[in-house]
């Protein structure tokens, strides 16, 4: 059985472009070499914070939804949020068990968007 997963991290807002594609890359790979499967992963942008951390009013969101299945070696959570403590480009991270009505919840939001989206584009 398999189970779906969120996780979120905030990254520091002194990272170039680069820096945050390289940081969210390591991320994706090591959940890919893992066994994960990304669903969908979703970059927010730079974002103003509710209250400062680390001294610093913005940062840089990132979303990755995944799935794993019980037969992977080692807890995958424990090792994406001991890799997201040890990295300094982090400030926050929350990783959560995705239960069904949440799966459903999430994909009605996705579907929801990208009919949007392809409304405007059909505008322009």
């Amino acid at each position: 059985m398999s189970k779906q997963y969120e996780t979120v991290f905030i990254m520091t807002p002194v990272l170039s472009e680069d820096q945050m594609k390289e940081a969210v890359n390591k991320y994706k790979t090591m959940l890919t070499e893992k066994g994960a499967e990304i669903v969908y992963q979703y970059n927010w942008g730079l974002r103003k914070l509710a209250y400062p951390i680390q001294k610093k009013k913005s940062g840089f969101y990132y979303l990755f939804e995944f799935k794993t299945n019980e037969n992977v070696k080692g807890n995958l959570v424990a090792e994406l949020e001991l890799a997201y403590k040890r990295d300094e480009r982090i400030m926050r991270y929350q990783t959560i068990v995705l239960d069904k009505h949440s799966i459903a919840y999430n994909l009605k939001k996705r579907t929801n968007k990208q009919a949007e989206a392809s409304e405007k584009a059909k505008e322009v």
